[in-house]
Formats: C-alpha cells, sequence, structure tokens
C-alpha cells in the first residue's frame, strides 16, 4: 500500500518566480501554493484611509499567508508582498509594454521605494513578520534606451512593479540603489533564513 506523503513543512503562498528562486537557490525546500486574494480591494481601503504602501505591503502579506494556512494547517506558510512608492504614487505590475513604457517614463529621474513585506503563519497565528524599504534612483535615460529595453525585455517586463528586473537587464535602468539586494528582488531573505533556522526549518 502507498505511503501518505507526509505535510508540506514550508509554504510559498506566491506565484512569484523571483521569490521562489531566492528560496531555492538558498536550499530551502518548500512548495508554492499562491493566494487568490482580492489585492485591488485591499490597496483601494488603504488608499482611502491615507494608510502608507508599508502598511499596505505588511496587510497584502499576511492576507496571502492566513488565506493559503487555511489548507496547510500545519505548515509554516510564508506571504510577502512588494508595492513601489514613488513620491505619493503606488505602482503596480505593468498592463502590457505600453504601460510598462509609461511606467518607466514616470520613474525617470527620480527616487522610490519598493516597500517589502513578509510573514509567517501557522494556521490563524502570524508567528513572525519583517519589512525592508530600499531605495532606488533611476538615470535619466532617452527614449532610444527605453524602446530598446522594452523591445528586448518584451513579456518579462510586465512580471514585476516598476516594469524592470533588477537580476536582468532592469539594472541597467538604475543610477543608485541603497538597501536589501534580495528585498529588492521580493523577499528580506536573510531575515526569513534567521526565524526559518530558529523553527528548524534549515540548519543551523
Amino acid at each position: 500500500m502507498a505511503s501518505t506523503p507526509e505535510p508540506a513543512r514550508l509554504v510559498l503562498a506566491s506565484a512569484s518566480t523571483a521569490r521562489a528562486a531566492l528560496l531555492r537557490a538558498a536550499g530551502v525546500e518548500f512548495i508554492i501554493d499562491p493566494a487568490d486574494i482580492d489585492e485591488a480591494a485591499i490597496k483601494q481601503q488603504y488608499r482611502a484611509a491615507g494608510r502608507d504602501g508599508m502598511a499596505c505591503a505588511q496587510a497584502l502579506a499576511a492576507a496571502k499567508a492566513n488565506t493559503v494556512s487555511v489548507r496547510h494547517p500545519q505548515a509554516l506558510v510564508v506571504g510577502a508582498d512588494q508595492i513601489l512608492v514613488a513620491g505619493a504614487e503606488w505602482f503596480d505590475k505593468p498592463r502590457d509594454l505600453t504601460d510598462a513604457a509609461v511606467q518607466l517614463r514616470r520613474l525617470r529621474g527620480r527616487d522610490h521605494i519598493l516597500a517589502t513585506a513578509c510573514c509567517v503563519y501557522c494556521g490563524d497565528t502570524q508567528l513572525w513578520q519583517a519589512t525592508a524599504a530600499p531605495r532606488l534612483t533611476m538615470r535619466r535615460f532617452g527614449e532610444e534606451f527605453l524602446a530598446g529595453y522594452i523591445a528586448a525585455e518584451g513579456e518579462a517586463a510586465l512580471g514585476s512593479v516598476g516594469a524592470y528586473r533588477l537580476e536582468g537587464r532592469g539594472v541597467q535602468l538604475f543610477a543608485r540603489i541603497e538597501g536589501d539586494h534580495f528585498a529588492i528582488l521580493g523577499l528580506p531573505l536573510l531575515a526569513l533564513l534567521d526565524f526559518l533556522r530558529r523553527r528548524g526549518i534549515v540548519g543551523e
């Protein structure tokens, strides 16, 4: 008789390939079970209440982890989210390549913050959370460079807020970057690994 597989010990409640790649590269064993939540409604609620981007990112990360933890009650469930904040504007993932170009023009020559939040739930209890706020400055690139960038990135530009992947060609958009590299990619990884060590998920 076939044995019943053991329940997952760690679940990533995200469809982000970048977050999964960070955990995989660090040697962490996990399964992926993306949350299906109404992110737009939560963002609208937080904007209407005058809350900042980091508070909203924390709420989104918690909603994802809490939703998925119902399906994996014995596991540690990692939720994460990131909001790009430039001045008073919040940026979402671009809808298409035209929208990506519009976003990049609005960010060109400006500073922005990547409000990054991560938390871990077990059942309906939040066990841990961390935030990071890397600051990035886009250089004043020209229209010819922008057109070439959009053409080269294609659909990949639609997978992240701000229409860039810092681990790829997107690094050419920047003049200065301050803060945790892993947080820029979507996870405050060192803090998360420290928590997972204390819980016995990764080795000491």
